[in-house]
C-alpha cells in the first residue's frame, strides 16, 4: 500500500509539472508570435475572375460562369481599410506595414535582409516591439526620420553597434540610415532578417509610393481572431488570417507534446493501481475468514464492499493531497532554473503556467484508476458467502 501510495503521489505531481512545462512554453510561443507578427493580418486583395459567355452564337444573352480567385498583392487603401476596420467590435488597433528586400551594407560587408516600413506610434499598440528593443530607444527611432531598428542577430553577424551608419539596397541606390537600436524577439527567423524603417522612408526604398503590404491589426480577445478574419474578410474584400491559421504547425506540436506527456505520465498512476488491486486481492484471500465473520455478525455485502473501497479511497485522497502539495515545489522550483532558449521564442529560464485545470485531470485521472482497482478486489469480497468459507469451498 505504501508503494501504491508513493507511486500516486509521485504520478500526480509529475502529471501537473508537465503539463505546466508544456503549457507555459505554448502560452510564452503564442505570446511571442502575437507581439511579432500580430494576431490579424489583413494581406492581399480578392478578385473573382467572373466570366461571360454567350448563351448561344449570334445570341444577345450571356451567361455569368464564376470562375476562381485572383489575389492582388498588397493593400492599396490602408487608410480607408483601417477606418472600416476600426468600427468591428473587438478590433482595439491597426497598423500599414512595407515589407520588402533589401540588402544591408556595413562594415565593407553584404548582408540580405528583410526591411518592415511601420508608422510607430500605431505599430506599437499591434506588436511587442517596445518589449523587445534590447539596446538604444525607440525614441532615437522616432526623432530620426531615417533611424533604424536591427535584428539583434544582424548586429552581432555585422559587429554593429547603436549609432553606426548602414545603407540599404533594393534596387536603385543605396539609402543611408543610422542604428537607433537592437531588437530581439527569441524567433531567429525575424532576428536575422528583419530591420524596421519608417513607412516615409520605407516607401522611397522599396518603390512603394503608395499602398502596403499589409495591416497588422490587435484584437481585445485574441482567441476571437478566426471568427473577426472572416468578418474582416467579408467586410474589406481582402484576405484576412488568424494567427491561428497562421501558426497551425507549432501548435499541433505544442498540442502533441501535451497529449503525449500526459499519457506518459499517467502510466505511473496506472501501475500504482495495478499495485493497490493485487495488494487488495491478497487481503482478501489472506481475510477470507475475518470477512465471513462479518457476514455472520450481520454485515451486508454493499458494507463489505465498502470496507475495501475505503481503503482505496483513504489511500486516493493523500496521494492526492501529498501529490499536489509536491506539484507545487516542483512547479515552482522548475521556474527558478535558469535556460538560454532562442529559435522559436526567447526565454532565460523555464516557463510554467499555474492552472488549477492540471490539478483537477490529475485527479481525475488518480480516481479512475484506484477505484477501479479497488472496485474488482472489493466486489470479490462482498461475494463471498460464509457458508463457503466454512465448508471450505471458496475461492
Amino acid at each position: 500500500m505504501l508503494m501504491s501510495l508513493a507511486g500516486i503521489v509521485f504520478g500526480v505531481a509529475f502529471f501537473v509539472v508537465t503539463q505546466a512545462q508544456t503549457a507555459g512554453f505554448q502560452s510564452h510561443f503564442i505570446k511571442t508570435i502575437l507581439g511579432v507578427n500580430g494576431m490579424l493580418r489583413i494581406e492581399d486583395r480578392i478578385q473573382s475572375t467572373r466570366r461571360t459567355l454567350p448563351a448561344a452564337p449570334d445570341s444577345t444573352f450571356a451567361v455569368n460562369i464564376e470562375g476562381g480567385v485572383r489575389y492582388i498583392p498588397g493593400v492599396e487603401y490602408p487608410s480607408a481599410i483601417q477606418e472600416a476596420v476600426a468600427q468591428v467590435p473587438g478590433v482595439t488597433a491597426s497598423s500599414p506595414v512595407i515589407r520588402g528586400n533589401a540588402v544591408l551594407l556595413a562594415n565593407f560587408r553584404e548582408y540580405d535582409s528583410k526591411p518592415y516600413g511601420i508608422d510607430l506610434a500605431s505599430f506599437v499598440a499591434v506588436s511587442d516591439l517596445e518589449t523587445q528593443v534590447v539596446d538604444g530607444s525607440l525614441k532615437a527611432f522616432a526623432d530620426n526620420p531615417y533611424g533604424v531598428i536591427v535584428g539583434l542577430r544582424i548586429a552581432r553577424r555585422l559587429g554593429l553597434a547603436v549609432g553606426d551608419s548602414i545603407l540599404l539596397q533594393n534596387s536603385g541606390a543605396p539609402t543611408r540610415f543610422r542604428i537607433a537600436a537592437f531588437f530581439e524577439t527569441g524567433i531567429d527567423q525575424v532576428d536575422r532578417e528583419r530591420v524596421y524603417v519608417h513607412l516615409a522612408a520605407s516607401r522611397s526604398l522599396l518603390n512603394r509610393p503608395v499602398g502596403a503590404s499589409f495591416i497588422q491589426i490587435a484584437l481585445a480577445d485574441p482567441a476571437r481572431a478566426p471568427e473577426l478574419a472572416d468578418r474582416i474578410q467579408q467586410l474589406t474584400g481582402h484576405g484576412t488570417m488568424a494567427w491561428q491559421e497562421r501558426e497551425k504547425t507549432w501548435l499541433q506540436v505544442f498540442s502533441v507534446l501535451r497529449i503525449s506527456s500526459a499519457l506518459t505520465i499517467s502510466t505511473i498512476i496506472l501501475i500504482s493501481g495495478l499495485g493497490m488491486f493485487n495488494t487488495l486481492v491478497m487481503i482478501v484471500v489472506d481475510k477470507t475468514r475475518e470477512i465471513a465473520i462479518l457476514r455472520s455478525m450481520g454485515y451486508t455485502r454493499s458494507d463489505i464492499g465498502v470496507i475495501f473501497m475505503l481503503q482505496g479511497g483513504i489511500i486516493l485522497v493523500i496521494g492526492i493531497l501529498l501529490g499536489w502539495v509536491l506539484a507545487a515545489a516542483g512547479t515552482y522550483s522548475l521556474s527558478r532554473i535558469p535556460i538560454r532558449i532562442r529559435g522559436i521564442f526567447a526565454s532565460d529560464h523555464f516557463i510554467v503556467t499555474w492552472d488549477v485545470a492540471h490539478y483537477l485531470w490529475a485527479a481525475l485521472i488518480a480516481a479512475f484508476v484506484v477505484l477501479i482497482a479497488s472496485y474488482l478486489p472489493a466486489r470479490r469480497a462482498a461475494r463471498l458467502e460464509p457458508g463457503d468459507v466454512i465448508r471450505g469451498s471458496s475461492t
